[in-house]
């Protein structure tokens, strides 16, 4: 939560390390959402330069490039909450309706067209580039 209100985020987090992908992916699921997940193929990749954003006033000097990834829970039925290890701004854990992502605060912003255009079967790149 912000000055603005509730955003969204995939779970995720820094790789530590000799960690691989998945074993970050795996471990940042569990802190996060308290689940095991089945991954699957890569879907994105996204860069982030703070300087050109709207929060460049104190991510200035940030660079990071993020990996996306399809996944599915291992216990399909379980109950999703806060995991092990939450981030410390993080607040709660909801699934969101992916035909209805433009009505939340799902970052990055401009991600939500690639996630709703792969689930409906349409061709995107996985290269995103400079995003927010």
């Amino acid at each position: 939560m912000d000055e603005e209100g509730e955003f969204y985020l995939c779970p995720g987090g820094s790789q530590e390390h000799g960690e691989t992908f998945h074993e970050t992916l795996q471990r940042e699921c569990m802190e996060e959402i308290g689940q095991e997940v089945e991954i699957g193929e890569l879907l994105f990749i996204r860069e982030y330069i703070g300087k050109n954003h709207e929060h460049a006033s104190s991510d200035f000097a940030l660079h990071q490039v993020e990996y996306y990834f399809s996944c599915q829970l291992k216990r399909k039925q379980a109950e999703i909450s806060n995991g092990t290890n939450p981030d410390s701004d993080q607040i709660g854990m909801e699934w969101l309706p992916i035909q209805q992502l433009f009505r939340y605060r799902l970052y990055p912003k401009d991600m939500r067209t690639y996630i709703i255009k792969h689930v409906q079967g349409e061709k995107t790149p996985i290269y995103l580039g400079d995003l927010n």
